[in-house]
């Protein structure tokens, strides 16, 4: 700390990189200057309404004073409970074993850290990869590998993320390849964690969870995180939760605990409501599908090779040459998107693009592209 009591550049603690989309000004600037405005499909935010059924359920809880549980409500970990099993095929999970989180960023930034992750330990993650990952290595000070698809991870790895579908790339892995990889960690000491936020939206392949039998009937060292920032439309409430090994999560409940992690109980009662209907989510998928269904095509005509994006809500696209070139044609066009750069060095030559606008303005976007 300086004299004067502000935090100097030689300050303690670990140095972060600067936030990716910030490098975006120029380019957003530039779509911007469109006469039709700019299409924004450079993240992944929800665009569409809450469902009227969620907003009745956070609205009914608004007279809550006291203080929420930081383990959730009975009622909301019984639903997480009947929808794991429901939706994906997850069956047997005890309700002890679900725990409310703020959104799930929050959750994969500080998991390394509450999970005991420690200086000189190893996070491994996917080769191309959502940036928090790193960001929560880097913050617990661990070292980061970033793993090809089939790689194994190296002694001394603490935790192993898995992703599918994967945000960028929306490639999504079968039962056998997430088994290989459970197995992989195990042989080295690493619990998993796998993210789970994009599970619902599976287009050209099923995704399968971690927790699935399919993949393994041990539990042990297994997470899976789950988020309804994007089939619930609920990024704004911060809403998600993690599940898997009964005795991480115990750990993780205490920890959180004391830190005061807690989901606010409004947000719980939403969360609640959310996992008990399953209508809201298949009218989502499908919105999503039929703008999937205008974009992909928009960017083959113009020259993209769409690759993986097998789920998810991106599509993985190239066209043979630098991102940042790429950015800047699709700029001029009036379309912002995020270079694959963002995600791992393996992403130089491709841009990630969001199916989260409006069917107006994926409509602009594809017409724009056929221009």
């Amino acid at each position: 700390m300086s004299p004067g009591g502000s935090p100097g550049a030689d300050a303690p603690g670990p140095r972060l990189p600067d936030f990716p989309w910030d490098s975006l000004a120029g380019l957003k600037a530039t779509a911007g200057e469109h006469p039709d405005g700019i299409v924004d499909l450079s993240v992944g935010t929800p665009v569409d309404p809450v469902p009227a059924n969620l907003q009745a359920a956070l609205s009914a809880a608004a007279d809550r004073p006291g203080y929420p549980a930081t383990h959730g409500t009975p009622e909301l970990r019984e639903a997480a409970v009947a929808a794991l099993d429901r939706r994906f095929g997850v069956p047997d999970v005890p309700a002890e074993a679900v725990l409310p989180t703020i959104g799930s960023k929050e959750l994969v930034a500080w998991l390394p850290t509450l999970l005991g992750v420690r200086p000189g330990d190893v996070v491994a993650i996917p080769e191309l990869a959502y940036p928090t990952y790193e960001v929560g290595a880097t913050l617990a000070g661990a070292e980061v590998v970033r793993l090809a698809p089939g790689e194994a991870p190296p002694a001394g790895t603490a935790l192993v993320w898995l992703n599918s579908p994967s945000n960028p790339t929306g490639r999504v892995l079968d039962a056998e390849q997430l088994a290989e990889s459970v197995r992989q960690a195990r042989a080295v000491g690493a619990a998993v964690a796998s993210d789970e936020c994009y599970l619902s939206l599976g287009w050209d392949a099923e995704p399968v969870s971690v927790l699935h039998p399919s993949v393994t009937t041990d539990r042990a060292g297994l997470l899976a995180v789950h988020s309804l920032s994007k089939t619930s439309n609920l990024a704004g409430y911060r809403a998600g939760f993690i599940t898997g090994d009964p005795e991480l999560v115990r750990r993780l409940l205490e920890l959180r605990k004391h830190a005061g992690m807690i989901v606010p109980r409004p947000v719980q009662e939403a969360v609640t409501a959310a996992l008990a209907d399953d209508v809201h989510v298949r009218v989502q998928k499908e919105l999503y599908a039929g703008r999937r269904a205008v974009l992909r095509p928009a960017l083959e005509n113009a020259g993209f090779t769409v690759e993986h994006s097998q789920g998810g809500l991106y599509l993985w696209s190239t066209r043979g040459e630098d991102a940042w070139e790429t950015l800047r044609l699709l700029a001029e066009r009036g379309i912002l998107a995020a270079p694959g750069t963002f995600y791992g060095p393996a992403g130089a030559r491709h841009v990630r693009i969001a199916l989260t606008a409006s069917d107006e303005r994926i409509a602009a976007a594809a017409k724009r592209l056929a221009g």
